[in-house]
C-alpha cells in the first residue's frame, strides 16, 4: 500500500476534529507544524487525535503543500507557512480507532511503516457505499418564493450545521429518517426525554 520507507502520525487538534467530522473534505491542510522531521509528498500518514490511548480517524498521503488556499477550517493558518497537505485515503471520523502503545512526540511523529500498514489493515476495506436522502426542512414566512429560498440559505449560512438538523435515511427507506446535528443522531422530538 506505501512504497516508501517513511510513515508519520500526525496529531488532529481537537477544534480542526471537529470541523472534519461536520463537513467533507478531500484534503487535511494543517499549519504551524515546522518541525525538524516533517513528511514529504508520497509519505504515508496516520491522523490521529489525542486521548488515553490516543485514536486513528484517518489515513492518507502528503502531498505538496505548496500553492494551495488558505484553509478557512485551520485557525493556525499562516500565509507565510507551507501547510502540511494530507489527501485522504481511508476516514473514520465517526468511529475512532483506538491506538494503543503510541507515543504522540508533537504534532508529527515518525511513524514505522509496518506500523502503518497495521493501522491500515486494522481498518480493513472501506464499507460500501449507498445512496442516502438528505434533507433540511424550515419553515420561513415570506412574502414570495424567491425571499423564502432567500432567507433559507441565510439561515443555513449563519446556523450552519452546529445547530440545523439534517433529516437523513437510507434511500427507499424513508421510515428509517434521523435527524443529524454536529454529525450525530440528535433527538428533535420535544415530547421525549434524550
Amino acid at each position: 500500500m506505501t512504497d516508501t520507507d517513511r510513515a508519520w502520525a500526525v496529531l488532529l487538534p481537537a477544534d480542526r476534529y471537529d470541523a472534519e467530522r461536520l463537513v467533507h473534505h478531500d484534503t487535511l491542510e494543517l499549519t504551524g507544524l515546522e518541525t525538524a522531521h516533517r513528511p514529504v509528498p508520497g509519505d504515508p500518514v496516520a491522523v490521529v487525535v489525542d486521548g488515553e490511548p490516543p485514536s486513528l480517524v484517518a489515513l492518507g498521503r502528503v502531498e505538496a503543500g505548496v500553492g494551495t488556499e488558505p484553509d478557512p477550517d485551520d485557525p493556525g493558518a499562516d500565509d507565510a507557512e507551507t501547510p502540511l497537505v494530507v489527501t485522504y485515503a481511508r476516514r473514520v471520523f465517526d468511529e475512532p480507532l483506538p491506538v494503543d502503545r503510541l507515543v504522540l512526540d508533537g504534532p508529527v511523529t515518525p511513524l514505522a511503516v509496518d506500523r502503518w500498514r497495521g493501522l491500515a489493515d486494522r481498518l480493513g476495506p472501506p464499507p460500501p457505499r449507498r445512496t442516502w436522502l438528505v434533507s433540511l426542512d424550515l419553515p420561513i414566512e415570506a412574502a414570495n418564493p424567491a425571499e423564502a429560498v432567500r432567507i433559507f440559505w441565510s439561515y443555513v449560512h449563519e446556523l450552519g450545521p452546529r445547530e440545523l438538523p439534517a433529516y437523513v435515511s437510507p434511500s427507499g427507506d424513508e421510515l428509517a429518517m434521523q435527524a443529524f446535528v454536529l454529525g450525530a443522531e440528535a433527538n428533535q422530538d420535544p415530547e421525549e426525554d434524550d
